[in-house]
């Protein structure tokens, strides 16, 4: 996996984790077991009852062993995107 990871350094990801968050932050690197870090990075927090939450939080490590999915976001579209209009059910923790 980590190979595949060298093309998103230096560039917009988003990460779930296993227990459902979303952290969306710059790739800086990682490691053997997919310890990453994100510099630039938030928490979007989603509610049923109100908009999309941004916690901002800096340079932030995830611990490989909590990383679910890793993305590339396309920047253009993600700042279109009105995230106080949008209302959703949190992501449930996976189940392995």
């Amino acid at each position: 996996m980590s190979s595949g990871l060298e093309s998103y350094v230096n560039h917009t990801v988003s990460i779930i984790t296993s227990d459902g968050r979303n952290f969306v932050g710059t790739l800086k690197g990682f490691d053997q077991t997919i310890n990453i870090i994100l510099d630039d990075s938030h928490e979007r927090v989603y509610s049923p009852n109100q908009g999309v939450e941004q916690i901002i939080l800096g340079l932030h490590l995830i611990r490989g062993d909590n990383v679910a999915i890793i993305g590339e976001v396309d920047e253009t579209m993600d700042s279109s995107i009105d995230l106080s209009a949008i209302r959703a059910e949190p992501i449930g923790s996976v189940v392995f």
